[in-house]
């Protein structure tokens, strides 16, 4: 994509193009958000886990089917400057309101739903309180690599339970422990 490209195909002025998109950044990450699909609606009702495999495999089939949105993740995870060559000195450490709106977008897209299940009662009650960050690193991690991986039998429903069967059965002994624990120097 070039500025030439897009001042051909939209039939305007390259001052035009300028004035509403300050740089081929801005201009891609405009498209990018444009196109991003919106994210999942977690479920209201069932199991923590039937809720968070329901989440990551909605999660999942986004990244499995919507293009665009692994190549916009890839293309803030380089820093989102096509004005240089990754490894190249950063001239700027500032983004562009466009850019850091597209990076805001793409973090409340993953995040919003965990934080909604996750900050149930159901979840606090069986979790505790869990980084939230992390917890869609861990749940969401194993889906991006097996989009990028490529491999050819790649099952993202079945990864997608694996990870929420894993992701709680840490959690849940991380929570267990610390309870056990209390428990204990409760009783010296």
């Amino acid at each position: 994509m070039t500025v030439d490209a897009v001042t051909r195909a939209a039939n305007v002025a390259r001052a035009t193009l300028y004035r509403h998109f300050p740089s081929g950044n801005d201009l891609l990450a405009a498209a990018f958000h444009a196109l991003i699909p919106p994210a999942p609606t977690p479920p209201a009702e069932g199991s923590l886990r039937d809720r968070l495999i329901a989440l990551v495999q909605a999660q999942a089939e986004l990244i499995a089917e919507a293009p665009v949105t692994l190549t916009a993740m890839s293309w803030l995870t380089l820093g989102g400057d096509l004005e240089r060559l990754p490894g190249a000195p950063h001239r700027s450490s500032q983004d562009s309101p466009e850019v850091r709106t597209l990076r805001e977008r793409v973090a409340e897209q993953y995040a919003a739903p965990f934080e909604a299940i996750l900050s149930s009662p159901q979840a606090i009650a069986e979790l505790g309180d869990v980084d939230r960050t992390r917890a869609a690193a861990l749940l969401l991690g194993p889906i991006a690599l097996g989009k990028l991986s490529t491999l050819p039998d790649f099952d993202y429903r079945d990864i997608a339970v694996a990870a929420v069967d894993g992701f709680l059965a840490t959690h849940r002994k991380k929570q267990n422990r610390l309870s056990a624990a209390s428990s204990e120097s409760a009783g010296a």
